[in-house]
């Protein structure tokens, strides 16, 4: 039987292995870096492909309410009920891109501020009774050929739910995009978001 004594047999790593080591540890945390910074990109997107895509939904069931004739009507007499598109909002919300440059903005929830600018007319997110309360990384957008409001009512032949947003607070702007369009009295929506530069 033989006993080892002393440090005689221990073996040290030598100056390459601990190089590749080191070598190794940084590539592992670069793609670590790199993970984290595409799971937190797509974590702020997924609020502009959730909202566009709900404010094509709410676009679809404003279209589907039927609107009347707000006059009085005389005895044995009826009134023909319209379909049609929201109108476009006049602004959109945040009104500049400046307030979601890197930055989250929060919109203004009191009555002709923001979401409910156009409610005396019945246009825009106002009439899509489209809204957010949460701070939002994105400018949001309804725009449409439809009026609800025209006398006789006009029914609008397409809409756009655009969400434009700078991530990275480049002055390049990222673009969600659904469409949709009337066709033969039914409207008809885009089944992809069109997105342009999304982590932007």
């Amino acid at each position: 039987m033989h006993l080892f004594h002393g440090r005689g047999h221990r073996r040290a790593f030598s100056l390459i292995e601990l190089m590749i080591v080191v070598a190794l540890v940084g590539i592992l945390a670069s793609l670590a870096v790199y993970g984290v910074r595409q799971y937190v990109a797509n974590a702020k997107t997924a609020e502009a492909r959730n909202s566009v895509g709900l404010m094509s939904t709410d676009a679809a069931v404003a279209f589907e309410r039927e609107t009347v004739a707000a006059s009085i009507l005389g005895g044995k007499t009826g009134a023909a009920s319209v379909r049609a598109l929201c109108g476009s909002s006049s602004q959109s919300v945040p009104s500049s891109a400046t307030s979601i440059k890197g930055v989250k903005y929060q919109s203004i929830l009191t009555p002709g501020k923001d979401w409910s600018i156009d409610a005396p007319s019945n246009k825009g997110f106002a009439c899509l009774k489209f809204m957010m309360s949460v701070p939002q990384y994105y400018m949001y957008n309804y725009s449409s050929d439809g009026n609800l409001a025209a006398a006789p009512p006009v029914t609008g032949t397409r809409f756009a739910a655009l969400a434009e947003g700078d991530l990275n607070g480049n002055g390049i702007l990222s673009t969600f995009e659904v469409l949709g369009a009337v066709t033969s009295n039914s409207l008809y929506v885009g089944p992809n978001i069109m997105e342009t530069s999304p982590n932007e």
